[in-house]
């Protein structure tokens, strides 16, 4: 019997694939950044109370119950364009990609669960152990940033094998999975079932029109805007409603068709989403105001040691010892070319946290303004630590 292979070189069409997705979330990671550096440098300008004051401004139809802050809009809005395309990739992965094959897709699915778990229960420890720590944070630390991370990789890590970054990209969208269902669970508001039954029935709605082979946006456009209303309503976050979506959408072609609905609205919705709405998301949600706590302070709370440790030492030990165990308990071996070493590297990056990261912690701390903040500073500061140490790793491999 063959001993399955873990990190195996994907076909010629899943390459064509991860890459066209790699080079997307290469230069999303780059606008993301930016857009971090500048939110944080205003926020701690003289100008200071401007960024508060935008981030804040309300707009949209107090009928509707949708007259949120400009902040609100981006994390529940762009976000759920966000997380549409990590529906629609994460359904390319379990039809199509390395999640098909349950030999492949044991260890980068047990890893990424190991990942998660170890730095939540890293945050757990350090906040219970406190008489000042805040133990609703747990979930801030369990999520990788794709972006981000592929733009450390496309920096340090050009030569990496393309298995490798198709692993950290399998990591990333199972682990957008389980933030997806923690924030649904754990970090939403009052649930009202009727709205939740409108939500159900748009989902049904666009479910029928990918059987039924629809293909105008004149349909499929005020199915998604009701559906995403109706979810932000139910009590539910909003952006549930993007990979829920995502998820319900063809990825089989029919005969004669050249390309099924999934690639050609990834094709179409990634550069949007990678190029604005998540690096809009990062200006509005990073700019921590530490003119008044300052950094020192900020860093020394429980909220932001759990966040940190929980990140840049609890994610790359899940990562590796999960992966490690479940390819020895399968018998899985390594594809020519990788080593365990390179394993260990992408664990690492998966430490850096950033979009989701910031996500929840605009939920995890309601009421808590200065937990809140501190758990904002810690993310940038562990992603940026994890950044820094998975360079220097990937910059070591490449040379040797």
């Amino acid at each position: 019997m063959t001993e399955p292979q873990f990190l195996a070189l994907p076909s010629a069409r899943e390459r064509s694939w991860l890459l066209r997705q790699l080079r997307s979330e290469t230069v999303g990671g780059l606008l993301i950044l930016v857009a971090a550096a500048a939110a944080l440098v205003w926020a701690n300008s003289p100008f200071g109370d401007a960024y508060s004051a935008m981030v804040g401004f309300e707009v949209g139809p107090q009928a509707l119950g949708l007259h949120l802050s400009l902040g609100t809009w981006a994390a529940d809005g762009l976000l759920a364009v966000f997380f549409f395309v990590v529906g629609l990739e994460l359904k390319h992965e379990l039809v199509l990609g390395t999640l098909s094959r349950p030999s492949q897709a044991a260890v980068p699915i047990l890893a990424a669960i190991g990942g998660m778990i170890v730095p939540a229960a890293f945050y757990i420890v350090i906040n219970s152990a406190s008489s000042t720590g805040v133990t609703s944070g747990w979930g801030v630390p369990m999520a990788t940033d794709i972006a981000f991370a592929l733009a450390v990789l496309a920096i340090a890590g050009k030569r990496l094998p393309i298995a490798l970054r198709a692993f950290l990209l399998t990591l990333a969208v199972v682990d957008d999975l389980g933030a997806i269902a923690v924030i649904a669970i754990f970090y939403s508001d009052a649930f009202a079932i009727g709205w939740f039954a409108a939500a159900v029935a748009s989902f049904f709605a666009y479910w029928l029109a990918q059987r039924m082979r629809v293909t105008t946006p004149l349909v499929y456009l005020p199915v998604v805007v009701l559906g995403w209303y109706f979810v932000h309503e139910s009590g539910i976050h909003a952006t549930i409603a993007g990979v829920v979506f995502g998820l319900l959408t063809r990825v089989r072609t029919d005969p004669g068709e050249e390309r099924a609905p999934v690639d050609r609205l990834v094709d179409r919705i990634h550069p949007i989403s990678a190029g604005l709405c998540v690096p809009v998301f990062a200006f509005f949600a990073a700019g921590v105001d530490l003119r008044a706590i300052g950094m020192g302070d900020a860093l020394a709370t429980p909220v932001a040691i759990g966040i940190i440790l929980g990140l840049v030492v609890g994610k790359p030990i899940g990562v590796f010892v999960t992966a490690w165990v479940t390819a020895r308990f399968t018998r899985a071996t390594l594809s020519e070319g990788i080593a365990w070493k390179d394993v260990a590297a992408v664990g690492v990056l998966g430490g850096i946290g950033f979009t989701v990261a910031l996500l929840i912690s605009e939920l995890a701390y309601p009421g808590n303004a200065e937990a809140m903040d501190s758990a904002k500073f810690a993310v940038l500061t562990a992603s940026v630590l994890s950044a820094v140490l998975a360079t220097i790793v990937l910059i070591g491999r490449r040379q040797r």
